[in-house]
């Protein structure tokens, strides 16, 4: 089977509908997605329907992605296999859409004194009620010609240190993991060579990671090497945890796309290897 445990709709800051999705997800042979959408899980619903309604041969893997504090740094955390209609899990992502928005005024408001007005309602008519990201900001201020590129508008605006950037305010990942295991869910740290850490960073985060109750690690996403990903499962088997995938697609590009290069080796043990699927 093919896997791809980590994928986004527009209900965060992808750019498909969960019905698009999936269809796509299907065409590319992926047989179990994950769709974890930042503090949300509004597009579960959606995507189960159209699986159903198109019959598409593709189980839906129900999760999150949560944004974390980690050492005031910002790292996220998937759960997969969460109970949606989980009424905490539901009141405390809630307050993370709360938290993104109260962000997201202070991000426009530092924009606006550096002479780039009226972006908080271009924003959220970009997200049309979804999570609220820095993405959504970077594609409004590259279709307003102030930057180039995405790339370019994080270099520039919202990157550490820049004059848009806003410190996280979110809960502690210790916390998150919690959250996930009271869903019913497993705990995943999320591409974990995205952070741009040094190998001794990327060990302590793995390390707490584990320490705080986590359950797995991605080690394979579409751009990672053999080595990369060898190094990775190491540090899975070092702290107890198993492996998983994803490419944590957003929408399609030259070099990601749903279930590409998402193939683990015989020698790896992989989160889903004690589920039960249709």
């Amino acid at each position: 089977m093919k896997y791809d445990l980590h994928s986004h709709t527009l209900c965060s800051d992808g750019l498909l509908t969960p019905a698009e999705l999936v269809a796509r997800a299907a065409e590319r042979g992926v047989d179990a997605l994950a769709i974890t959408d930042h503090d949300s899980v509004a597009g579960l619903a959606p995507a189960q329907q159209a699986i159903t309604e198109q019959q598409l041969a593709l189980q839906l893997i129900n999760g999150v992605e949560i944004s974390t504090s980690w050492q005031q740094l910002e790292i996220h955390i998937v759960g997969l296999n969460i109970n949606p209609a989980c009424p905490v899990l539901q009141a405390r992502l809630a307050n993370q859409q709360q938290r993104r928005l109260e962000r997201a005024e202070e991000m426009a408001r530092r924009l606006a004194k550096s002479q780039i007005p009226d972006v908080l309602p271009a924003v959220l008519a970009l997200a049309k009620g979804a999570a609220i990201t820095r993405a959504h900001f970077a594609r409004h201020l590259v279709s307003i010609g102030v930057a180039s590129s995405m790339d370019n508008v994080f270099k520039k605006y919202l990157g550490r240190g820049k004059i848009g950037y806003v410190p996280n305010n979110w809960v502690e990942m210790a916390e998150a993991i919690s959250w996930i295991h009271d869903a019913g869910g497993v705990a995943v740290l999320a591409h974990p060579l995205k952070y741009k850490f040094t190998t001794k960073w990327v060990k302590r985060l793995v390390q707490h990671f584990a320490a705080a109750g986590g359950d797995a690690m991605e080690i394979i996403s579409p751009q990672q090497t053999p080595v990369q990903k060898r190094e990775l499962w190491a540090l899975c088997q070092l702290h107890g945890l198993t492996a998983s995938v994803g490419s944590d697609f957003h929408q399609h590009t030259s070099w990601n796309d749903l279930g590409k290069n998402l193939y683990l080796t015989d020698d790896v043990t992989p989160v889903w290897h004690n589920w039960a699927l249709n």
